[in-house]
């Protein structure tokens, strides 16, 4: 109608065989495109590489409770699951204050408020490993803060130094990015502690990041002054940056270290991650953070400046929880902390009393965090091939579930949440008593020692 200045028709294929466009008259030669003859959409090489382990052998098992049994389960890590666990009502308060103040509504920066960024910044700063507004990222929870922590260390072919048994998540994201996830080992009979010797010998020039969760998923275990500082000693002596996944800071059961790892380290830079999720138990907020201590500067601006461009591909932690924080970090009394460490030290010890006794089984005494990881001799449980097959039974029969540690690449062994009511846990251990007593095979003796 004399509105559009170019007018574009295609006039079909001329003599000569070449494609010509008519623009205002004109005839305009085209290049010739090869034309897909079919639909055929494919997922992208991330996504066919992305594997939760957990996910991968709960969905495999063949989970029948017994209905004569109410079920329990004791393998989500989600404290707020029976409702016997409530956050404090000074953290309530601080979300509705924040909620009518209408100031949290719209887009907050990449990396959090400046205003919510100091506040944890002053919260978890100490003179040993000192921190400022601009040392804290803000993310949707403490697992963006992982995925970002490993997307500005590593590159495609680089591998990453992961503990086993440990948190699925970190190989979940890095596999998914070409990262090459190598195990060492901890030590059950040392309470979980590094093997450090295999630790060190998994180092070479393509590690980028050493992954150190205190206290830990699933193990419970909380590592003494001691040990981190031989644990960073390693790191120093390869120039190898870590991730501490402390998540589960401050919630020690013991009378153990519950310092950050970057305040025993004089020049490995390290990027700690954590959040509300647990201390707060408010894991549904996501509400998480990086600290970045890098107090040689080896990290520089280039690092900070990588984390800021990640944190602008997805706007990260909700407004209304940022508007929240500093309240929450300021206001929630320590009676609220202490009760929680209270109720999950009192659990931990009930479970690992009534478990120790069970022919066949050998609990590790936790530290801290929410988790107990009970051994099993599968020698003397032949009804069984692996712990998978052994929890999976146990849901069969006595309507109790427990996450087999194989989901944490660490057969034989299966792992308990200790945040269900203690009167749920008396009667989930007097299941897996009654369960073991009717599957336990003494150590046979051959005919010569019945000889004797």
């Amino acid at each position: 109608k004399g509105t559009k200045c170019i007018n574009i028709r295609r006039n079909g294929v001329h003599g000569n065989g070449v494609h010509h466009v008519n623009i205002k008259g004109a005839l305009y030669p085209i290049k010739s495109k090869s034309r897909r003859q079919r639909w055929e959409v494919k997922p992208s090489e991330m996504a066919n590489n992305t594997l939760n382990p957990i996910r991968a052998i709960v969905d495999g098992m063949k989970l029948t409770p017994n209905p004569e049994k109410p079920m329990i389960a004791l393998s989500i890590g989600d404290p707020t699951v029976f409702g016997n666990l409530p956050t404090d009502g000074a953290v309530l308060q601080a979300m509705k204050d924040a909620i009518d103040s209408q100031k949290y509504n719209g887009y907050a920066p990449s990396v959090g408020y400046l205003q919510s960024r100091q506040a944890v910044a002053n919260f978890y700063s100490c003179p040993e490993a000192p921190l400022e507004a601009e040392d804290v990222i803000l993310t949707s929870g403490c697992s963006q803060a992982i995925d970002l922590a490993i997307s500005v260390l590593c590159n495609p072919g680089d591998n990453i130094l992961v503990p086993c048994p440990g948190f699925s998540l970190y190989k979940t994201l890095a596999v998914s990015m070409g990262i090459e996830v190598k195990l060492y080992n901890l030590l059950p009979e040392k309470s979980w502690e590094v093997d450090l010797q295999h630790m060190e010998s998994l180092i070479d020039e393509r590690t980028s990041c050493l992954i150190i969760t205190n206290p830990s998923n699933p193990c419970g275990s909380v590592f003494n002054k001691k040990h981190l500082q031989e644990i960073l000693k390693v790191a120093s002596r390869h120039c190898v940056p870590i991730l501490a996944d402390e998540i589960y800071s401050d919630m020690v059961t013991v009378d153990s270290n519950d310092d950050a790892l970057a305040s025993f380290s004089s020049d490995v830079p390290i990027l700690s991650c954590g959040g509300l999720a647990k201390r707060w138990l408010v894991p549904g907020w996501r509400m998480g953070w990086i600290l970045i201590h890098d107090r040689d500067d080896i990290f520089g601006t280039e690092i900070r400046q990588g984390l800021v461009k990640l944190s602008q591909r997805i706007l990260g932690a909700c407004s209304i929880v940022q508007g929240a924080l500093e309240q929450i970090l300021d206001s929630t009394p320590q009676s609220f902390y202490n009760n929680t460490i209270g109720f999950l030290k009192s659990n931990s010890e009930i479970c690992f009393s009534e478990l120790s006794s069970v022919p066949g089984l050998n609990p590790v005494m936790p530290s801290g965090a929410m988790y107990i990881m009970i051994g099993i001799d599968m020698d003397h449980f032949p009804d069984f091939k692996n712990d998978v097959d052994f929890t999976e039974r146990l849901v069969t029969e006595q309507s109790v579930f427990c996450l087999p540690a194989s989901a944490f690449e660490y057969p034989n062994f299966f792992r308990i949440v200790v945040t269900v009511p203690e009167e749920m846990m008396l009667e989930a251990c007097a299941r897996i008593r009654e369960f073991c007593q009717s599957h336990y095979r003494p150590p046979s003796r051959d005919s010569n020692d019945l000889d004797q």
